[in-house]
């Protein structure tokens, strides 16, 4: 095993007695693993077996609930994550950080759970390394250490930001059916005076719904509430215009 894979396969026997899930990576920060981080272990025997098969030059680190840690990942390349940096780094409670190679840093936070990774959700250039990622542990190469303190807990109101949006409340469906279709037709052809434009456009906001399944053509509801809203005794022209704005409304 060349000199540096041997480096790094002592830096991650290290790690992984301190609990962390530990693989080879190469020099471009790929995974030198078949299975990527999915083949990370605390396990010194296995660890052994990784870089033996599959020797690589950086110790890539499982982050999530495998390592119990996450990473805020700070690319300096970014404009927009240095200048989020240091707007934001007196409001991230001391924790452990890394310098990256390009001059960026690594600041690592207890696990949370749910905590997923994600791509410049923050800020352009600010990553997070949760579960379902991993990350480059560069103390192995030498890079500085610029904290030593033990892992602090996300601070809330980052988390905030990072958690999922609630997805949209799922649009009104209805799925007709021959009976309710019926009796709805039924209840504006029987209109009475006074109430013959309005029930129109309530038999035509319904019928509007249906049509949203898929499971019944506009240009079918429209004729329908039209001959019923006819049947009541509106003129054709009025009952087309009270229906397609019924249609229309209901969209």
């Amino acid at each position: 095993m060349q000199g540096s894979c041997a480096l790094a396969l002592k830096a991650a026997l290290d790690l992984a007695r301190t609990g962390l899930a530990v693989f080879p990576c190469a020099h471009n920060k790929k995974p030198c693993t078949p299975h990527a981080f999915y083949d990370a272990s605390k396990d010194a025997e296995t660890v052994q077996a990784l870089w033996c098969r599959h020797a690589g030059t950086l110790v890539g680190i499982r982050t999530g609930e495998a390592s119990g840690l996450a990473v805020l990942d700070v690319d300096a390349k970014h404009a927009a994550a240095t200048q989020w940096y240091a707007e934001n780094r007196n409001r991230l409670l001391p924790t452990r950080a890394h310098r990256t190679p390009g001059g960026g840093i690594h600041l690592s936070f207890a696990h949370v759970e749910g905590l997923r990774c994600s791509q410049s959700r923050i800020a352009r250039g600010v990553d997070v390394k949760a579960e379902g990622g991993y990350a480059i542990w560069y103390p192995a190469v030498g890079l500085p250490v610029l904290c030593e303190d033990p892992l602090a807990p996300w601070p809330a109101w980052l988390l905030a930001q990072l958690k999922p949006k609630a997805p949209p409340p799922p649009s009104r469906l209805i799925i007709p059916d021959d009976r309710r279709l019926q009796q709805l037709l039924r209840r504006v052809a029987t209109a009475h005076e006074g109430e013959r434009n309005a029930l129109a456009f309530w038999g035509a906001c319904r019928l509007a719904e249906m049509v949203a399944t898929g499971l019944l053509g506009e240009s079918d509801a429209l004729a329908l509430i039209v001959e019923a809203a006819m049947a009541a005794g509106l003129p054709r022209e009025e009952a087309i215009a009270t229906a397609r704005s019924g249609m229309r409304t209901a969209v």
